[in-house]
């Protein structure tokens, strides 16, 4: 795959450079920041021995997604550093009412306002997952839990 910036070949990721979300090499993502590997999932690879071209398999996506317990987490670090709702609101430059909802668990934040945390309260709050776990997470999480799944859930665990 080539860079959609400089249109150099060889190992991309995925960033967001002024908005906008492009595969662009390791020196281009300089220009913005890199929110993960790049979408394609095949890479040629030169020709062997045989002079035959071979198709590569890529390693899956990664994306950003917010850790499950991102509520206790903020509340707790929160009220460990001795802040009201309304000062961490005003330190992070967000409303209180986010604030409010993301530690009741209403609100999951976004990538930015979860950054903003992180750095203001030294915590961990973005995970980095293969996007293929992720989906299927999300389709877990989107219908009821059978026997099955739970089973599924507890094997991984190990």
């Amino acid at each position: 795959m080539q860079c959609d910036m400089c249109g150099k070949e060889g190992n991309l990721v995925k960033a967001l450079i002024e908005g906008v979300e492009m595969e662009v090499c390791n020196e281009c993502s300089k220009l913005g920041r890199v929110i993960g590997k790049s979408n394609s999932s095949i890479v040629w690879k030169e020709r062997d021995s045989s002079g035959e071209r071979r198709v590569k398999e890529k390693e899956p996506n990664v994306i950003q997604s917010i850790v499950e317990n991102y509520s206790e987490l903020v509340k707790r670090k929160r009220e460990k550093l001795g802040l009201k709702q309304e000062e961490l609101a005003m330190k992070i430059a967000e409303k209180e009412s986010v604030v409010h909802n993301i530690e009741s668990g209403h609100l999951e934040p976004s990538i930015k306002v979860a950054e903003k945390l992180e750095r203001f309260l030294k915590i961990k709050l973005i995970e980095f997952v293969n996007e293929e776990s992720f989906e299927k997470k999300k389709d877990i999480m989107e219908r009821e839990l059978t026997l099955g799944d739970l089973i599924e859930i507890k094997r991984k665990e190990k």
